[in-house]
């Protein structure tokens, strides 16, 4: 029975979509596949990680028959990819096996059963539904994605904090080391929920989110979450625990405060970085009236110095950092200045966007 026959890009688009969650090594096999239904012209592909699920469809269906069955992903994908650009591709299936075929090519590829797919059971009810464009959503989650914790024991801090609360959609991320937090305000009004989005579920969203002003439904319930965006729909489970009370470690009030090009600092940090070891990130910074001096040295014995005029009229204070911590924020931010605010050498930092109260970033200081 012929499943599909389309163009070939007509086919990879959706596969893309899906594939980024497959996991190459799984104990359930099946869970490397995706799942492909047809309804007559309408075709649905799906895969799941047992936690994240994604969705898409393309009306690319070949016949009305009604059928279902799953494939490697990655196979099924590799093999798209390197077939020519052009010209027409047919998925067709007949004891247990798929047959690609486009042109002179031919591939065939073993089948598993559609009943055996384990897919995520859908939430039966959700507490908040919040509309956003896209842009608004990735760019939320792109402020803040970098301080997220990888595989700490702390589970909770794999992931993000998202609350709404008002008429204000707030991302927040920490490791423990570090916290960026960043707001966007609606034209719609909540009761305030937070739930804790697991971190592949956000890095997943980064690479499916668009820069349009194309809306997102983004749906909460007690134990998920799910997104409806263009063609596709994204269920997660989200980490469960008690997210850190991010209200406690922003600071607030310091006195010791400058405004200093984004750009400018970044590249002396880039250059201090390289006398850094992997093992050890560390870079001073001693903080003066009119000045800033970043330096940085390692087990050989070798030094970088970097000097900036600031407009400062503050405290002395001489601080130590993670430099990576510092390249991130700025990396991601595409402000022109930045302004860094200051308690004293034991105190965290906090990095901002002037004339700008939606963005926070908080980095402890190390010893140097």
């Amino acid at each position: 029975m012929q499943l599909v026959k389309t163009q070939r890009d007509t086919l990879l688009r959706p596969l893309q979509i899906v594939s980024g969650i497959v996991e190459r090594r799984h104990t359930l096999p099946i869970l490397a596949n995706i799942l492909i239904r047809k309804d007559g012209e309408k075709v649905s592909f799906l895969s799941t990680d047992i936690e994240v699920q994604i969705t898409t469809h393309a009306d690319v269906g070949s016949g009305p028959e009604i059928a279902a069955t799953t494939v490697a992903a990655r196979k099924l994908l590799d093999i798209l990819r390197a077939l020519p650009d052009s010209g027409d591709v047919s998925l067709t299936l007949a004891n247990k096996r798929m047959t690609v075929q486009s042109g002179k090519s031919r591939f065939a590829l073993q089948t598993l059963a559609a009943e055996e797919f384990p897919t995520v059971a859908q939430a039966e009810q959700f507490n908040a539904k919040v509309t956003l464009p896209q842009k608004t959503l990735k760019h939320l989650f792109n402020m803040v994605h970098f301080s997220m914790a990888q595989q700490d024991i702390r589970y909770y801090l794999n992931g993000m904090l998202l609350v709404v609360d008002g008429k204000n959609v707030i991302a927040v991320a920490t490791d423990g080391h570090r916290l960026a937090f960043c707001q966007v305000e609606t034209d719609q009004d909540f009761a305030r929920q937070e739930v804790i989005i697991p971190r592949k579920t956000i890095l997943e969203l980064q690479r499916l989110l668009e820069d349009l002003d194309n809306p997102v439904d983004l749906e909460i319930a007690t134990n998920q979450v799910k997104l409806t965006f263009a063609d596709i729909e994204l269920i997660s489970k989200l980490v469960e625990g008690k997210f850190p009370d991010y209200t406690r470690v922003i600071p607030k009030g310091y006195k010791n405060n400058f405004t200093i090009d984004r750009q400018t600092l970044l590249h002396s940090l880039q250059r201090a970085a390289i006398m850094t070891s992997d093992k050890f990130k560390g870079v001073r910074c001693i903080i003066s009236p009119g000045s800033l001096k970043i330096s940085s040295t390692n087990a050989d014995q070798e030094e970088a110095v970097e000097e900036l005029e600031i407009d400062y009229g503050g405290d002395s204070i001489d601080i130590g950092f993670n430099v990576t911590y510092l390249l991130d924020v700025l990396n991601n931010l595409k402000c022109d200045n930045v302004n860094v605010a200051l308690g004293d050498a034991n105190s965290s930092a906090l990095i901002t966007i002037p004339d700008n109260a939606d963005f926070k970033y908080v980095v402890m200081p190390m010893r140097i």
